[in-house]
């Protein structure tokens, strides 16, 4: 029996006129993601995109699991295909869905009829079809309402297809489509997060990472990749620099008043991501700020932070609390390895009373303290390393 996967493309249908090119970045980034599997040819039918393995042996459980992390997919279902005949779509549905039908209690059947021609019409197809497996399965009763499973026909031009429920997807725009941003990763549980919910929203990501040694260890920054894998499982490829930011952080403990350190130090990394987006041809920096979650993410400290850049600060975790953050972490997987106990730079020299409502003026004249601080983030800009995330 030939299988295929059928997939639902959610909101790229408002697109209008520009459909086809998201259509064509998501058909792209799903090759991406299945190229180990194996070849498919992908075929676009109104809402849905046809996956078809080119090989009989390919293992289409992986390659659900691989489409399942493709943003801009809303859903996915397995389907048989058949010929467009009542009878070979009955035998097909009993066939294939056998399993599930065995497992279930209740059942509905949902049809669509694109080629007119066929001569029963959905309300018919669902008639006929709902008959036959009530027949054949007896553990079965209907309920159009809440079912433990939808059988849905499709009729199409040259086939038609049965499939059981459908798969979520990952959801959101196809990675690619709304431009692209730097985001500032730490080793914490929100930054993976908001990487991974910009990614969401169609933004190709690089990551920037900054790092302290010897206060911040090389395992810091293993964990810190092993994290952009995970988030690079969605988005794909995560080109990621790092930034020695030693003598700068040696600096502003050496220079300036320590209830002002971490905020001179965050409107430094700014200023830093921000010339390294601007190479890398990015429109943005994303952050995982919270507000009032630590003294440097109070409103008047964002401020102040935000002033140090010219370009916008994305920041998608803003206005959730910890619970929301960690249960987007568990999703993903970060979590886990987030939680791992390994110094970020974030966490050196952290001041005892941190200012929760600075003024921006008095936080540059703090900065402004340092000397020969231009050319030191020239240098940390110009040395940073790069390493690329699959």
């Amino acid at each position: 029996m030939k299988e295929i996967i059928l997939v639902k493309n959610g909101e790229l249908v408002l697109k209008g006129l520009n459909r086809n090119s998201f259509e064509d970045v998501l058909i792209k980034n799903m090759k991406r993601h299945l190229a180990d599997i194996g070849a498919f040819t992908f075929t676009k039918s109104q809402s849905t995109i046809m996956v078809e393995p080119e090989n009989e042996d390919t293992d289409l459980d992986d390659a659900v699991d691989a489409l399942k992390k493709v943003f801009g997919i809303a859903a996915l279902s397995r389907a048989a295909v058949c010929e467009k005949d009542m009878a070979d779509i009955i035998r097909t549905a009993k066939e294939y869905l056998e399993d599930e039908l065995l497992m279930a209690k209740t059942f509905k059947v949902e049809a669509k009829r694109s080629d007119k021609k066929f001569p029963f019409n959905s309300p018919q197809i669902c008639r006929e079809l709902g008959g036959e497996i009530l027949k054949a399965f007896h553990n079965l009763k209907v309920d159009v309402h809440n079912p433990d499973i939808i059988v849905t026909v499709e009729v199409r031009d040259k086939y038609a297809f049965v499939r059981g429920n459908n798969i979520k997807g990952a959801g959101g725009m196809p990675t690619g489509t709304s431009g692209r941003a730097a985001v500032l990763i730490s080793g914490g549980i929100d930054s993976p997060v908001a990487a991974y919910m910009m990614a969401k929203r169609g933004i190709e990501l690089i990551s920037i990472h900054f790092a302290s040694p010897p206060y911040t260890s090389e395992l810091a920054e293993m964990k810190v990749m092993e994290l952009l894998k995970k988030v690079a499982a969605y988005s794909g490829t995560i080109t990621t620099y790092v930034v020695p930011f030693t003598g700068i952080q040696e600096a502003i403990r050496d220079y300036c008043p320590e209830d002002y350190f971490t905020l001179v130090m965050r409107r430094i990394m700014m200023q830093i991501s921000e010339a390294i987006a601007l190479k890398q041809n990015c429109q943005a920096l994303i952050t995982g700020e919270s507000v009032g979650q630590v003294a440097s993410q109070t409103i008047y400290a964002l401020g102040c932070t935000d002033s140090a850049t010219d370009i916008p600060v994305f920041r998608p975790c803003i206005g959730m609390d910890k619970d929301e953050i960690i249960a987007i972490s568990r999703k993903i997987d970060t979590f886990e390895t987030s939680i791992q106990p390994y110094e970020d730079c974030c966490t050196v020299f952290t001041p005892k009373h941190p200012k929760t409502k600075p003024k921006v003026q008095d936080v540059i004249d703090a900065e402004n303290k340092i000397p020969n601080l231009d050319e030191m983030i020239k240098t940390a800009t110009e040395n940073v390393k790069r390493v690329f995330i699959r």
